[in-house]
């Protein structure tokens, strides 16, 4: 059984000055559509912020961030530092039942960045989850998945991809939460990994 339905979106990670360029390439060039113009999800702070940009091609998205640096330099552009200029951050995808999910993923060694954001962003309830990066280390730096689960439109079960700054700012507290914290656990231990598992035949 699949908990995953498909890809939701995709957070690219820009250098400083750059996200102008690639907002042009995705909606220029692959035609995508500008939902969402965020400059900022943490005006009031000091130390740092982003911005994030919101792409729609109808059946997914794509999300372009880039760093605010202030007192400090920003999780965006310690990212864009260690992997460069639109490098990919996460990619969310869409879950059947995200609470099933989380419930599976954490009994075979999973865990989440931190507790699982809900708001309502017009057409019902979205559930995300953030998990923290694939590898050990930096959470600033890091690499991870997301998975939601978003509200249904109508029979025909059509997604419509949106945003919203709350939504940037969560995981953007997440991480750094994450990283004042010293948290560098990775998202899986696979110690709970069978140790005869064996790959399994293709399905043709």
């Amino acid at each position: 059984m699949s908990f995953i339905k498909k890809v939701d979106h995709i957070t690219y990670a820009c250098a400083a000055g750059t996200i102008e360029k690639w907002a042009w390439f995705h909606i220029e060039v692959e035609g995508g559509t500008l939902i969402n113009r965020i400059d900022d999800v943490r005006p009031g702070d000091p130390e740092s912020s982003m911005k994030i940009w919101c792409i729609d091609y109808g059946d997914f998205g794509i999300a372009l961030i880039e760093g605010v640096d202030r007192a400090k330099k920003s999780q965006v552009t310690k990212f864009v530092d260690r992997h460069g200029d639109h490098s990919c951050q996460h990619v969310a995808y869409d879950t059947y039942d995200l609470k099933k999910f989380q419930s599976h993923m954490r009994e075979l060694g999973g865990s989440a960045r931190g507790g699982t954001l809900v708001r309502n962003d017009g057409f019902g309830v979205l559930k995300q989850m953030f998990a923290r990066g694939y590898s050990e280390g930096d959470a600033a730096e890091a690499t991870f998945p997301e998975y939601v689960q978003r509200p249904s439109l109508g029979d025909a079960d059509e997604v419509h991809i949106t945003f919203a700054e709350e939504t940037g700012r969560g995981f953007y507290d997440q991480i750094e939460d994450a990283v004042a914290a010293g948290d560098e656990e990775p998202f899986f231990d696979f110690s709970k990994m069978p140790s005869k598992w064996q790959v399994p035949v293709p399905q043709t």
